[in-house]
């Protein structure tokens, strides 16, 4: 079945204020790693840390995510528009953030904070990897909600019409108007995937039962951090050869291979190389709060 994308997103509205569902999926991502990481500190998760002191760890992680996303984007995706013009780098507002560089932005704060508690950078970053799936899911349904980053067409009786894609005759057309060449079928040969929904459902729904039922025992230094880096790398990989490459980029080679696919090889090697190393590795025992 064919959906036309009909979704305002804009939440709320007060005045020239306007709060979108994107910015709201990224506060919801939060408070759930909140909620999930105080109950992984009660149960010692990561011995000698508190909840005063994960505080800290989701504060420094919050702006890891920002800034690393931020910076990450223009660098990876439009660094030749930020030569140009240095300043639209703070020009959050417009969007633009990448996972990767919000992932490095993490390991950097990460370190930060390990260095400050006297933790091995591992511990943490295994403590903090089954926190993440949510808010990379809820991420990626605040890009769908948004219209943005779809995926290529269907070719099928199925998929979903993006409003703001190549619609070609119907491009730029009022919303009144696709509504109605939606009911008459006209719109059916420009159906997509919704490659942002596959995103939120493996990224977000697959990687967290996997990394929250896997991380339940004690495993070794490595192993929950790796198998993060692989399921995600391996899941990205994937997703792109369904979804659209990034329009000032295109395909980088061999008609198919886009940004995602080059930035999320090395995540999935990291990850592997990470599993094999953790056979050598110790086993972080629990000691829950109070004991």
């Amino acid at each position: 079945m064919i959906q036309l994308h009909d979704i305002d997103p804009i939440a709320l509205a007060l005045g020239p204020v306007r709060v979108h569902w994107y910015g709201i999926m990224y506060l919801l991502g939060f408070g759930i790693a909140w909620w999930l990481g105080r109950r992984r500190i009660r149960a010692g998760r990561l011995p000698g840390v508190n909840e005063e002191a994960f505080g800290d760890l989701l504060f420094y992680g919050i702006l890891g995510v920002i800034l690393g996303g931020r910076i990450g984007y223009i660098l990876f995706y439009v660094f030749d528009e930020f030569l140009a013009n240095p300043l639209m780098l703070l020009k959050v507002w417009e969007g633009g953030m990448s996972f990767h560089g919000g992932l490095l932005g993490v390991v950097a704060a990460a370190w930060w904070w390990s260095r400050r508690q006297r933790l091995h950078l591992m511990d943490t970053v295994d403590f903090v990897a089954p926190l993440v799936p949510p808010g990379l899911g809820l991420g990626r349904l605040g890009n769908y909600i948004g219209g943005e980053l779809w995926g290529k067409f269907t070719g099928g009786n199925w998929g979903v019409v993006f409003p703001h894609s190549d619609l070609g005759p119907y491009t730029g057309l009022p919303m009144e108007q696709l509504r109605r060449l939606h009911a008459s079928g006209a719109l059916d040969p420009f159906a997509r995937h919704p490659s942002q929904l596959y995103q939120a459902a493996l990224e977000g729904l697959v990687m967290f039962c996997a990394l929250w039922w896997y991380s339940r025992r004690p495993r070794p230094r490595y192993a929950v951090a790796g198998l993060f880096a692989l399921l995600y790398g391996s899941f990205r990989f994937l997703v792109e050869f369904v979804r659209m490459p990034d329009a000032q980029l295109g395909y980088l080679a061999f008609g198919w291979l886009t940004m995602g696919q080059v930035l999320s090889l090395p995540l999935i090697v990291l990850g592997l190389g990470w599993l094999a190393w953790s056979r050598r590795q110790p086993v972080l025992q629990p000691a829950p709060q109070g004991e």
